[in-house]
């Protein structure tokens, strides 16, 4: 006959102390001004997803009959552009190519820094040399300039787009890495992974970069801000995202010549702009305060001492 699990015992169990991720999760939803940024960005999201369901009209259908409309006149929400294009619609299909160009450069960006800056960082002598220099040499050149000539040679294609923006922003996620990687290089589990025959590539990508994720997640976030802005200034300035498809950027680009029959054009695109590298920049000040050692999160001194005794060896 099986025996009767204690209810004690299956009690202490249930309330043993969360992982790292459960309070990292509490100590950034303390944070209002994380949680506020991480509700608007997933309400860009959802409304760039959603975007046919939200809205009937065609963010390319051009209706010269009713150009500049008022906000709300002939069901246009916010009213229409110089050429009759419902500017709502605009505003929502504009969210799905920004935010994905935002992320797709981070997460590029992200992933040539970090192998860059991990190699250069473990392994060190003349390699960490050569990587470096092209760090310096890539700094030195202003990366809006590297933008607008790589757009110039390659085209506007979105993809186009994404591949010279992240390779013109990956330096500091590599320099990063590598000061991360030049400690943890030298610590104990380092010198038992090679004393048990793990290789050099298996202490890098299995070992050591998941110890330096939390500080690539952090600028991983603020760079989807500066991606999107990029992409903004390019699109601004005609090299970007082309006729028929819309950004932020593009819309600010038309609207430039009709900032005094209606301003609105503009504010409407700037706005999404501003609120979404807020958020972003939120989020990622929330993670970073969230994986501060020093941000303790409060517990009843009473819970302590209960986890103190169940799970201490040296408590009775």
């Amino acid at each position: 006959m099986a025996p009767t699990p204690d209810p004690q015992i299956s009690a202490d169990v249930s309330k043993r102390p969360p992982g790292p991720w459960a309070v990292l999760w509490k100590k950034f939803s303390r944070n209002p001004y994380a949680m506020s940024g991480l509700i608007v960005l997933l309400v860009f999201i959802i409304a760039g997803i959603l975007a046919p369901k939200l809205t009937k009209f065609d963010p390319a259908a051009i209706d010269l009959m009713f150009p500049n409309l008022k906000p709300g006149a002939e069901g246009h929400l916010l009213g229409t552009d110089e050429l009759g294009r419902d500017v709502f619609t605009r505003l929502l299909y504009s969210a799905r190519i920004s935010l994905m160009i935002g992320f797709s450069v981070a997460l590029a960006s992200v992933a040539i820094g970090s192998v860059i800056g991990a190699i250069s960082g473990y392994f060190g002598g003349w390699v960490d040399t050569v990587f470096m220099r092209i760090v310096d040499v890539m700094n030195s050149v202003p990366s809006l300039f590297l933008n607008i000539l790589f757009m110039a040679i390659f085209g506007s294609q979105i993809k186009y787009m994404i591949l010279i923006l992240a390779l013109t922003s990956w330096m500091s996620i590599a320099r990063l890495v590598r000061g991360t990687f030049l400690q943890l290089r030298e610590m104990q589990y380092v010198e038992a992974a090679k004393a048990i025959g793990v290789s050099n590539w298996g202490i890098i990508f299995r070992h050591l970069l998941r110890n330096a994720s939390f500080p690539i997640i952090v600028n991983a976030t603020l760079m989807v801000g500066g991606a999107i802005l990029s992409e903004s200034a390019l699109s601004y300035l005609g090299l970007g995202v082309q006729a028929p498809k819309a950004s932020w950027g593009v819309m600010l680009s038309n609207a430039q010549e009709f900032m005094l029959v209606d301003p609105m054009q503009a504010v409407y695109p700037g706005l999404c702009i501003l609120l979404v590298v807020l958020a972003v920049n939120f989020i990622g000040d929330g993670i970073r305060d969230a994986l501060d050692p020093r941000q303790q999160v409060t517990k009843s001194r009473r819970r302590l001492e209960k986890w103190r005794k169940n799970y201490s060896k040296s408590g009775n």
